[in-house]
């Protein structure tokens, strides 16, 4: 029996995986692999050569392989750059190295008048420490004394 329908479209594999390689995006690429007529590749005729051709869809391979050649050049551009420009040699050293900016800062001024109060908050906390334990029926008794019940 004779296959039916419109042959499936082929797409250079070298030239697609290249456009992966430096991050293109599925509907760039089906820009790339346009048509004698100018027309773009359609999205899901890509997919589907993708998975004969790869045997996984364009975005598991894209996740895969997508940005792989544009990383290692753009690494590789940040490391020529960080020899001549220190602040990138920084970002470089932060997100890569795990290095961190450390500033350690003293205020004295503040230091003191934390001192001061917690000085007044222990008198205070002795001052309340030697008062008279008072009892609940004391504070009734003396409740009634002030504000007798008028009968």
């Amino acid at each position: 029996m004779a296959k039916r329908g419109r042959p499936a479209a082929e797409f250079d594999k070298k030239e697609f995986m290249n456009l992966v390689g430096i991050g293109c995006s599925q509907e760039e690429i089906c820009w790339w692999f346009r048509d004698e007529t100018g027309k773009p590749a359609n999205v899901d005729t890509l997919s589907r050569w993708c998975v004969r051709t790869f045997k996984e869809n364009f975005k598991e391979y894209y996740k895969k392989n997508g940005g792989i050649a544009m990383k290692i050049s753009l690494r590789r551009n940040q490391l020529k750059l960080s020899e001549k420009s220190a602040s990138m040699a920084i970002f470089l050293g932060k997100n890569y190295l795990g290095q961190r900016d450390s500033i350690e800062q003293t205020n004295s001024e503040a230091i003191e008048k934390l001192d001061a109060i917690l000085k007044v908050a222990r008198e205070n906390a002795e001052k309340v420490s030697e008062l008279e334990y008072i009892s609940e029926d004391d504070i009734q008794q003396e409740a009634e004394r002030v504000h007798p019940e008028s009968e």
